[in-house]
């Protein structure tokens, strides 16, 4: 114990100087961010560094927080309209934008940047499938047209793939960006970036919206993995905000001094993907074994303090697509045995890897509670705690040594059912996010079908998008451990914060004041 708070000591010595020197300056908000960012191309990022595009980078639509009196608001479009067959979209486009490289905004800048991102293929890219090409009819207006109908003006609002970059950035390639450049036409943009450490941004003075007295001027990241003191931070004013701190924390933050924990329903759920091609859990029996293996109660009520609800299947139960008479696996260890026997293993005798990111203690507990229910049926558990980007790279390097089990967090690219089962679930040539390796034909063209339906009738879309769940559920692929709630921490002196699950854990600056 006094080596644990020695360490943690020397950490928040090591991390002071970079905090103070921000800290107290009213102009200036610090995001204490659990995770580094491993993409900052907006054609191809695809994880965290979603809090850094979501104000370098703009949409042509908005997608607005649940309770808003409508579904999506006007971004660099202004207005739009789709031909009565959905197949034809038409999108009038902002007067007076600039990028921050002095670029004009107009119809070839948009058609160019989508262009480059549906040709990378990379990431969210997927959600762009239906449209077969994109014409600049005028300076300021953009046609789509789509192969089959669906939904685009929500397509267009999604909180990766879709940002609109400038011509030039469009011309440059993955290492551009990573290297720190950018060029939106965002409210910030990139001023230095220390990768896994610190971002800033800086106010862009040309911004189209425009700038009032007492907005931010100056925007830090401050990559911190340990949660400890990324608490440290918030209680002390060295940050405004963050997340991803152990669950029985929160009720002491709440009452604490100058801080507010602000909990709203998410679209994130937590699983663990099941490596579906490594033995022994390439055996179907072996993966339903272990989905009743999973104390799911224990989990929900000890270690997310019962704000989060069991998973049933991949969709999160707020979210349309949800089946809610689907099956759900329970902790059912008589089941478990009799699942591994069929399966040739009687009593149990092999040994499993789960990883989790390092500094997520939530991911570390769940894995000690399924520990300790494997051990009962004779399974070993090895809990190994990585960096994201280690974590990831064992996983998508080969599937053949990779984790036979890996704790994932969830959210949409846009808001459809499509973002998990494609983006988790959809065979894959090169792993991606597909992370359980999971491939069946049956389930490629039920989810492939219900996408091409959603966009003239949603109620049938649904009904494909069950049918699917159903294959994928009696697969067993993944484990649905827990719907969440999104919680963060934020300072009682900073106004205008709303959660918007639509883009998780983006804090849109613009709209903040201290």
């Amino acid at each position: 114990m006094k080596r644990l708070l020695l360490t943690v000591l020397l950490l928040a010595l090591l991390l002071a100087p970079l905090a103070v020197s921000f800290a107290q300056d009213r102009n200036v908000f610090v995001y204490g961010h659990p995770v580094a960012f491993p993409n900052l191309d907006p054609s191809s990022g695809n994880s965290n560094e979603n809090v850094v595009m979501g104000n370098v980078y703009e949409t042509l639509t908005f997608y607005n927080a649940p309770g808003s009196a409508e579904i999506l608001s006007p971004k660099l479009a202004v207005s739009w309209e789709a031909s009565e067959d959905s197949l034809t979209w038409t999108f009038n486009l902002r007067e007076g934008v600039t990028f921050h490289d002095g670029a004009a905004f107009n119809a070839e800048a948009v058609k160019k940047a989508l262009d480059r991102t549906i040709s990378i293929g990379e990431g969210s890219a997927w959600i762009f499938g239906m449209i077969e090409s994109i014409e600049a009819v005028d300076e300021l207006v953009v046609q789509f047209n789509l192969s089959y109908p669906a939904p685009l003006d929500l397509v267009l609002s999604a909180g990766y793939a879709a940002w609109i970059m400038s011509p030039n950035a469009a011309d440059q390639d993955n290492a551009w960006f990573n290297d720190g450049n950018a060029a939106g036409t965002g409210p910030y943009m990139i001023a230095s970036n220390e990768p896994g450490q610190r971002m800033i941004l800086e106010a862009n003075p040309d911004y189209w919206g425009g700038w009032s007295e007492g907005q931010f001027d100056t925007i830090v990241f401050d990559i911190v993995e340990d949660s400890t003191v990324l608490e440290q931070m918030i209680r002390s004013g060295d940050a405004d905000f963050t997340y991803s701190l152990p669950f029985d924390n929160y009720g002491p933050l709440a009452e604490a001094p100058g801080l507010s924990v602000v909990v709203t329903p998410s679209f994130q759920n937590l699983l663990i993907l099941l490596n579906t091609v490594k033995e022994p859990t390439s055996s179907k029996l072996v993966r339903q074994a272990l989905s009743y293996s999973f104390p799911y109660d224990d989990v929900v009520s000890s270690l997310y303090a019962g704000l989060g609800t069991q998973g049933r299947g991949p969709i999160p139960a707020n979210m349309w697509g949800h089946g809610a008479e689907l099956l759900q696996y329970s902790h059912d260890l008589d089941k478990a045995r009799a699942l591994l026997a069929e399966a040739g293993y009687p009593d149990g005798g092999f040994s499993l890897v789960y990883t989790h990111v390092a500094s997520d203690l939530d991911e570390q507990q769940v894995g000690e509670l399924w520990r300790a229910s494997l051990a009962e049926i004779g399974v070993d558990l090895e809990i190994r705690g990585l960096a994201w980007q280690a974590q990831w790279d064992l996983a998508i390097n080969d599937p053949g040594s990779a984790q036979e089990a890996f704790g994932f967090y969830w959210w949409p690219d846009y808001i459809t059912p499509n973002s998990w089962l494609t983006g988790m679930f959809v065979s894959e040539d090169e792993p991606f996010f597909n992370l359980s390796y999971y491939s069946n034909p049956e389930f490629d063209d039920l989810v492939a079908a219900a996408a091409s339906t959603s966009g003239i009738d949603r109620a049938a879309a649904e009904g494909i998008y069950l049918q699917a769940q159903e294959l994928l559920l009696d697969d067993a692929a993944a484990i649905y451990v827990v719907d969440l709630p999104d919680i963060h921490v934020i300072r009682d002196d900073v106004s205008g914060y709303v959660n918007n699950p639509g883009y998780p854990h983006v804090v849109f600056f613009y709209d903040l004041t201290r």
